[in-house]
């Protein structure tokens, strides 16, 4: 049965189909042939799937990000930045990783926030002397930030999954964001100053106190969303939209750059990147039922329990996983395909679920960078215009970095779980 299963994913992956035609094709052969469950309870399945008030999230989030990308926050936040380190070796190429933390703060999606870092820093980096393979690698990379640094719409997706606390899974994903974009930077300085990328001219005070008040405005995003979540004033849900209306006054009638007649067009490209992430968990869910009812994860719970694995080397091996899916699959897929059966062995081997899952935040990170299937790789070279191949060899050391990351927040729990003790303690 489960060679059946892989057999029959394998062949519908690899031949081209959009991921939730596999998901669903393979649920209904496997249903129709290896379960009692009637066929027919297939719609049922997919309508209850996306009937939870969370999920709302979502398109919120997209909105957010959409409105964020067209209405100028993106670039007022970046100004802000070049003004803060522009200076520094390398400055322009921190400056990026500074705006994708930023950015990260306010609409939780990787490629709305590498679209917005590319159209205006991949030019800016190679007109100030960078290669065009360090500038594409730089801004790919900064893009993954937006699921660590919360709120992330990855950290919502696993939340539904495994049913656990979005806002604590929010809070665990603070150091590690901090802690990748420290490295991110520490990284690009010492590189820059060994190949001579100075910094822009240093701003003045005055310069720095005009960009700091147009930037303003974008800054109240991250406290809409955080201040209301962690006050308990709105749900998560509630938070993301008023986020999203939020984005939307901004670039109507503070910044200005969307018109009124434009709203409805921001709307609809916001809502179609939410239904395909719609339409991968409608489908996902009825594969993932069909897992459960097969018994496929209490069988590898019994294997795990027999074999007595450490939770050390679950860990490996799951990054292992992680990072050979990431080479074809994008962060949704893995998600819906891995998580129904690998967390019932997180619950056997009593790894806590919040340091698990920001874990698979990190390994999803460096999903988003590794080829041939990387997510951001084929976002950047499409806005850029840089080729393929020197995208992913700019991001090569990024990838090494997210490596260390993830072995860091896999053997130091504490990375992670500081925060949400804490929240947990008050």
């Amino acid at each position: 049965m489960i060679a059946a299963l892989l057999l029959i994913f394998a062949f519908l992956l690899f031949s081209g189909l959009p991921i939730f035609l596999t998901f669903g094709i393979t649920a209904l052969v496997m249903l129709t042939f290896f379960s009692p469950i009637p066929v027919l309870m297939v719609p049922e399945v997919m309508y209850n799937s996306l009937g939870g008030f969370t999920l709302l999230a979502i398109p919120f989030f997209t909105l957010t990000a959409q409105f964020m990308l067209k209405g100028g926050s993106s670039r007022y936040l970046i100004n802000l930045a070049n003004c803060l380190v522009g200076h520094w070796w390398g400055g322009l190429a921190i400056v990026c990783v500074i705006s994708g933390m930023f950015f990260g703060a306010i609409c939780g999606s990787s490629v709305a926030s590498a679209i917005a870092l590319a159209v205006i820093l991949v030019t800016a980096m190679t007109n100030g002397g960078y290669p065009s393979s360090f500038a594409a690698g730089v801004v790919a990379a900064s893009g993954t930030l937006a699921i660590m640094i919360p709120p992330s719409i990855t950290m919502v997706l696993y939340g539904i999954l495994t049913d656990q606390s979005i806002p604590r899974l929010f809070f665990g994903g603070v150091i590690p964001g901090i802690l990748q974009g420290t490295l991110y930077i520490l990284w690009i300085y010492f590189f820059s100053k060994r190949h001579g990328y100075k910094g822009t001219q240093k701003a003045t005070g005055k310069e720095t106190m005009a960009v700091a008040l147009k930037a303003v405005p974008a800054l109240t995003l991250p406290v809409i969303i955080m201040g209301g979540i962690y006050s308990g004033f709105v749900t998560v849900t509630e938070a993301s939209a008023l986020a999203a209306g939020a984005a939307m006054i901004l670039a109507v009638f503070i910044y200005r750059e969307v018109k009124l007649r434009e709203v409805l067009p921001v709307f609809a490209e916001g809502l179609k990147s939410a239904g395909m992430i719609m339409i991968i968990i409608a489908t996902a869910m009825v594969f993932g039922q069909w897992i459960t009812h097969a018994g496929i994860p209490a069988d590898l719970v019994s294997f795990v329990r027999d074999i007595q694995l450490p939770a050390w080397a679950f860990l490996l091996f799951v990054t292992i996983l992680l990072t050979i899916l990431g080479m074809f699959l994008e962060v949704a897929s893995i998600l819906f395909i891995t998580i129904p059966i690998l967390f019932p062995m997180v619950q056997e081997l009593r790894i806590d679920p919040i340091h698990f899952g920001i874990f698979i935040v990190a390994n999803m990170e460096l999903a988003l960078i590794t080829p041939p299937v990387g997510l951001n790789l084929y976002v950047l070279s499409g806005a850029s215009a840089v080729p393929l191949n020197e995208v992913i060899k700019g991001s090569f050391p990024f990838m090494i970095i997210g490596l260390v990351l993830i072995f860091m927040l896999a053997y130091i729990p504490q990375l992670v779980l500081f925060l949400p003790n804490l929240l947990m303690a008050k």
